[in-house]
C-alpha cells in the first residue's frame, strides 16, 4: 500500500492551529505590558518592585512545586508569568512586598496546582489570590497614597457623590491600582480579540451588561460622563478583557459565554451600586467563573450540521415537554432561590422596625453625651426639614444636615444644642457624627453615630483622646492641623477621615451660627 493511501486514525481535535501554550501565554504577557509601563511611569520603581515580586514569585512556585512533586516542568509555558502579571497590576503600587509574594504562591501553589495545573483551576488564580488579600490584608491592600499622602481613589469618590477626573482614570494618572491605565489595557485587549485569542463575546457582553445597569439603576441615568467614569475604575476593563476571557473558568459555547459575560457585568455594576464596597468586581468574576460548569451543562453549542428538529422528526419523538425545557437541577435551584429571597424579605420586614429602633436609640445616645445635663431634648424639625436629603453650604464638601435637637435641664432652661452631620467622603463612605454646641458659642463634645473606617486608623477617631480634641473649640469655622483656637489636630495617616470629620463639624456649627442662633435672636 503506497504511503499516501494510508489512513491515519486518531482522537480530535483534527483541526489544528499554530497557536501553542506557550505562544499564547506570552502574547497575554506582552498585551499587559503597556499597562504596566504605563503603571511604572505614574507611580515609580516601587510599581516596577511589585510587578518584578510578583512575576519572580509566581514562576519560582510552579517550578518548585513541580519539583517537590517530581511533575513535569511546565513553569516555562508562560502561564505563571500571566498570573503574576494580572495579579501585580492589581495591587497598589505601595503594598509591602511581601504581600505579592504570597498573593502568588497562594495564586500558582493552591489555586492552580493544587487542583492539577494549567487547565484545571475551577476560578482564575488571579482573582483568587487578589480576593485572598483583599480580605486577609485589607488595610494594606486599600491604601493608596498620592505623593507620599493617603487619598481615596476616584472611585471611591464617585462612589461617594463626588466629582471624577475621567480623563486622568482613563490615562491611568491618579491614584489606584499599578494597571489602572485603562487606555493601555484597551490596547491590549483589543488587539487579543483581533488575534481572536479572547471571545469578544464575554468582554462586550460584561461591558454592556455593567453599563446598561449603571445606567438604570446608577441614579444618574445614562449621563456619558458618569458611565465613563464607573467604566473606568474598580478593574472593569482589566476584568472584561484579561480576567473574565480565561479559558478554563469560562464557558465553551458562544451563547453560554455571552450569557457568562452579562452575568458578571450586572453583578459588578449590582455590586458597585448598591454594595458597600467600590472595589468589588473581582468577586464578581469569580461567581462567574463558579458558575461556569452549570453554564456549560444547560447551554451546549451544536455540533457541526446537526439538526435537533429535523433529527426528531425523522425519528418520531415527541414533542418536548415541560420536563425536557426545565430539567429537575433548573426548577430546583430556581425554587431555592424564590423561597431564599422571600426568607431574605420576611427577614427584613420583621428586623426594620428594631433596626430603625437601633438607630433611634444610638441617636438618642449621642445626643446625651454631648449635652450630659440635659433632661429632655426638643427636636428642631421646622429647621432642618429645609436642608433634609441635600449638600449643605459651601466649603464643608459633601456634607449634610440631618436633625438638630434643643438640650432643655429640669427647670425647661435651654442648655445647649445638638446637631447630626454627615460627611459623605469618608474614607470608606459616610462619617456620621453630633456635634454639642453651649449657647455661649463652645463646643462641648462630639460623638459618631456612623463611622466605618479603617480599624486603627480612621476608627481612631471614635476614641475620647481624639474626639476631645474638639472639646471646647469655639463654634466657628474650625481648620484642621491648624494654629490657635480654631485649629484642629488630624491623625498621622489619617488625611481623609480627620478632613470628612472636621466638615461634617464645620456644617453643623454653621447650622447653629446661621439658622439655630438667628432664629433665637
Amino acid at each position: 500500500m503506497s504511503a499516501n493511501t494510508v489512513l491515519n486514525i486518531s482522537s480530535g481535535p483534527h483541526v489544528r492551529s499554530g497557536w501553542t501554550t506557550r505562544k499564547i501565554m506570552f502574547t497575554v504577557a506582552a498585551s499587559l505590558v503597556p499597562a504596566a509601563a504605563v503603571g511604572v511611569y505614574v507611580y515609580g520603581l516601587q510599581a516596577l518592585w511589585v510587578i518584578l515580586t510578583c512575576v519572580l514569585s509566581a514562576v519560582a512556585t510552579e517550578f518548585i512545586f513541580d519539583a517537590l512533586t517530581n511533575r513535569p516542568n511546565t513553569w516555562t509555558d508562560g502561564s505563571a508569568v500571566v498570573t503574576g502579571l494580572m495579579l501585580a497590576l492589581t495591587l497598589s503600587p505601595t503594598v509591602p512586598l511581601y504581600i505579592p509574594i504570597l498573593g502568588s504562591v497562594f495564586a500558582i501553589g493552591v489555586v492552580k496546582c493544587c487542583f492539577g495545573g494549567l487547565g484545571k483551576n475551577f476560578i482564575n488564580p488571579a482573582l483568587a489570590a487578589r480576593c485572598f488579600l483583599l480580605i486577609s490584608f485589607t488595610d494594606e491592600m486599600t491604601t493608596y497614597t498620592v505623593d507620599g499622602v493617603s487619598a481615596a481613589t476616584p472611585l471611591a469618590n464617585l462612589v461617594a457623590g463626588k466629582a471624577v477626573n475621567v480623563t486622568n482614570m482613563f490615562l491611568g494618572t491618579t491614584n489606584g491600582v499599578i494597571g489602572s491605565c485603562v487606555l493601555a489595557l484597551l490596547i491590549g485587549g483589543l488587539i487579543l480579540w483581533a488575534l481572536d485569542i479572547i471571545h469578544g463575546q464575554i468582554c462586550f457582553s460584561v461591558l454592556i451588561g455593567f453599563t446598561l445597569f449603571v445606567g438604570f439603576f446608577g441614579g444618574q441615568g445614562f449621563d456619558p460622563a458618569f458611565l465613563a467614569a464607573h467604566l473606568c475604575g474598580g478593574g472593569v476593563v482589566l476584568g472584561a478583557f484579561f480576567m473574565a476571557t480565561d479559558y478554563v473558568t469560562s464557558p465553551v459555547s458562544r451563547l453560554g459565554q455571552t450569557v457568562y459575560g452579562v452575568l458578571i457585568g450586572v453583578l459588578g455594576a449590582m455590586f458597585r451600586v448598591f454594595g458597600g464596597s467600590a472595589d468589588s468586581f473581582s468577586y464578581a468574576i469569580i461567581i462567574g467563573n463558579l458558575l461556569t460548569p452549570l453554564i456549560d451543562t444547560y447551554i451546549v453549542s451544536k455540533p457541526y450540521a446537526f439538526r435537533r428538529k429535523a433529527v426528531r422528526v425523522q425519528n418520531g419523538e415527541p414533542k418536548k415537554t415541560a420536563r425536557d425545557v426545565l430539567p429537575k437541577p433548573v426548577v430546583v435551584l430556581t425554587v431555592i432561590a424564590l423561597i431564599s429571597g422571600l426568607v431574605l424579605s420576611s427577614c427584613f420586614r420583621v428586623t426594620k422596625d428594631t433596626i430603625a429602633e437601633q438607630d433611634r436609640a444610638k441617636a438618642a445616645a449621642a445626643y446625651k453625651s454631648v449635652l450630659p445635663d440635659a433632661e429632655t431634648f426638643t427636636f428642631l424639625d421646622e429647621k432642618t426639614a429645609p436642608f433634609a436629603g441635600k449638600t449643605y453650604g459651601s466649603g464643608f464638601g459633601n456634607a449634610r444636615i440631618n436633625e438638630a435637637v434643643e438640650g432643655l435641664d429640669a427647670s425647661g432652661n435651654v442648655i445647649g444644642y445638638g446637631i447630626s452631620a454627615s460627611s459623605m467622603e469618608g474614607y470608606n463612605g459616610e462619617v456620621t457624627l453630633t456635634v454639642g454646641v453651649t449657647p455661649d458659642g463652645k463646643i462641648t463634645n462630639i460623638a459618631y453615630t456612623v463611622l466605618k473606617e479603617t480599624p486603627g486608623k480612621g476608627m481612631l477617631w471614635e476614641e475620647a483622646a481624639y474626639k476631645s480634641r474638639f472639646n471646647g473649640k469655639p463654634a466657628t469655622k474650625l481648620e484642621l492641623d491648624g494654629g490657635g483656637e480654631t485649629g484642629v489636630d488630624g491623625i498621622s495617616g489619617v488625611t481623609i477621615t480627620s478632613k470628612a470629620t472636621v466638615n461634617a463639624v464645620n456644617a453643623a456649627l454653621d447650622f447653629y451660627n446661621n439658622v439655630i442662633k438667628e432664629a433665637a435672636e
